[in-house]
């Protein structure tokens, strides 16, 4: 039980660690400064591996293949709540 306990403990931790990524990357994109920045490709590098496959799946439905807003990130931004609430 304490395993179990611990690994719980480290992936949700792991998952709030990627959420708050996410966020920053969404708040850097409002700033031009920023943008290809080294933080900003970081965090590209750890949050996309995580937006693309929602990203693919959203723009297969067919209401969404032209709508101006990447819905992706909020998809993935929930998924991850909802694992975390499942740990």
């Amino acid at each position: 039980m304490l395993i179990y306990s611990i690994v719980r403990q480290v992936a949700y931790n792991l998952l709030s660690l990627l959420q708050l990524a996410m966020l920053v990357r969404a708040l850097m994109s409002w700033i031009p400064s920023l943008r290809g920045s080294a933080l900003d490709g970081i965090l590209y590098q750890i949050t996309e591996p995580i937006i693309e496959p929602f990203r693919q799946l959203l723009w297969k439905i067919p209401g969404l293949q032209g709508f101006p807003l990447d819905l992706s990130f909020l998809a993935a931004y929930i998924t991850l709540n909802i694992l975390m609430e499942i740990l």
